[in-house]
């Protein structure tokens, strides 16, 4: 046994990487099986990884040769922050390229929407909200854990940060509840995006078409006229573009500028108490402020003479790789939180019971009261609907099963405009429920 480990001896950063690519192998392996036409996809990598983030804290690893590398302790382990640390970066790389992908023709979509975004992520969020404090109201529930279901259903970073710092010491209660409605909360809502055009028998490629209509509909009611006249503008468009210069050919230094600006803006910190800078505040984070920058710089094409623009097969290996490894980090650092919370837990398995079903009620009752409210009432495409679903759930992992499912970018026009009201509203629920119950 020690001649094995002696002669298979790989260092701690490597082991991360290894268990990684593996967990991303079996996890696309386990995407890819389909019932019935719905298959987890992407959202494979993510279940394998919670099932290996439990298996790395079993004792019984420490004792076999080279496996007991992968061994984690508890969630203060260093290969945590190695995982956590992929995550994040993944996370980064997803929401640029998402932002740089659905930029040019955001500004345009979200005009013509807005009074539908906006009240789409407001009903999402209060639909959650209030089926959380009917949870907390329960004997025995509290508002802290109800604030940790809530935030992990809705799979929102933030919201969790919120509901700790107002918990104080019941803090470890909002962490159980996050640990236990965090994997319905992404799995659910990958199902979702996939099983209703399967129930709708949707066509795809008229559902395509209808979410790409201004478009279309401009080209086909061109007159002679205008087209005379964008044939004038033509040279001056190019002129100007030709004065644009590119650093690299991929486009990987505009995409390096759009991450930076991002992570700055997410940076900005907005007190939401009296307590000012030391109490709660509110950031756009990882996720919305590199959104948000690429968002604009995408829409705008350039920053003085350098293009802006990235080569469009790069931002959709970085949409993809990002989302991976996001899944990664998000599903090994579950498993692990998971199986400390509830070692940790003094309530017994019953509150376990409690925190899923409630958890998966808050996840499934916003989206479907938010799809009603979309198509019966705001009249919106069916790819729209869903788009704006995965902002107002604010579900990373669904956006990128829903680009698959759908075969275009375009709905990730409807998810960042949805997005960011959620975000904020998902964070007040989150304290309000915390304060108040």
């Amino acid at each position: 046994m020690d001649f094995i480990s002696n002669l298979i001896n790989p260092g701690s950063v490597a082991v991360v990487l290894m268990g990684a690519f593996f967990i991303t192998f079996l996890g696309y392996c386990l995407g890819r099986i389909s019932i019935k036409g719905v298959s987890l996809g992407t959202a494979g990598v993510f279940l394998t990884a919670l099932l290996f983030g439990y298996l790395f804290t079993l004792p019984g690893l420490k004792e076999i040769p080279v496996l007991s590398k992968f061994h984690i302790a508890d969630a203060s382990a260093s290969a945590m922050d190695r995982y956590g640390f992929m995550g994040d970066i993944g996370l980064i790389l997803f929401v640029t390229a998402v932002g740089s992908i659905a930029g040019p023709n955001f500004f345009r979509d979200l005009k013509k929407n807005a009074k539908t975004y906006i009240p789409m992520g407001a009903i999402i969020i209060a639909i959650g909200a209030l089926a959380a404090a009917a949870f907390a109201a329960v004997p025995g529930i509290g508002s802290s854990f109800a604030s940790g279901v809530l935030s992990g259903a809705l799979t929102s970073t933030p919201a969790f940060s919120a509901a700790k710092e107002i918990a104080g010491d019941k803090a470890a209660m909002v962490s159980l509840g996050q640990a236990i409605s965090y994997p319905f909360g992404v799995v659910g809502v990958v199902l979702f995006v996939q099983i209703m055009p399967k129930m709708l028998k949707a066509n795809m490629d008229k559902e395509r078409a209808l979410i790409a209509n201004p478009a279309k509909a401009k080209k086909e009611v061109n007159t002679d006229a205008e087209a005379a006249a964008d044939a004038c503008d033509m040279p001056a468009k190019e002129t100007t573009a030709k004065k644009r210069f590119d650093i690299d050919g991929f486009g990987l230094a505009a995409f390096g500028v759009a991450v930076v600006l991002g992570i700055l803006l997410g940076s900005i910190k907005i007190p939401l108490t009296s307590k000012g800078y030391n109490g709660s505040c509110f950031s756009l984070g990882m996720t919305g402020g590199p959104l948000i920058m690429a968002l604009i710089l995408a829409h705008f094409g350039h920053i003085g003479p350098m293009n802006m623009r990235v080569n469009t097969q790069v931002l959709k290996i970085f949409r993809e790789f990002g989302l991976v490894l996001f899944l990664l980090g998000a599903g090994v650092e579950g498993g692990v939180q998971l199986v400390e919370q509830i070692q940790n837990s003094q309530y017994g398995i019953m509150i376990v019971v409690y925190g899923f079903i409630a958890g998966v009620i808050i996840t499934i009752i916003p989206m479907v009261v938010g799809y009603i409210f979309a198509r019966k009432v705001c009249k919106l495409p069916l790819l729209s609907t869903l788009g704006s679903i995965t902002g107002g759930m604010t579900s990373t992992p669904a956006l990128g099963t829903l680009i698959s499912v759908a075969g275009t970018d375009d709905v990730a026009g409807a998810y960042a405009s949805t997005y960011p009201i959620a975000l904020v509203l998902i964070v007040f629920a989150c304290q309000i429920i915390g304060i108040v119950l």
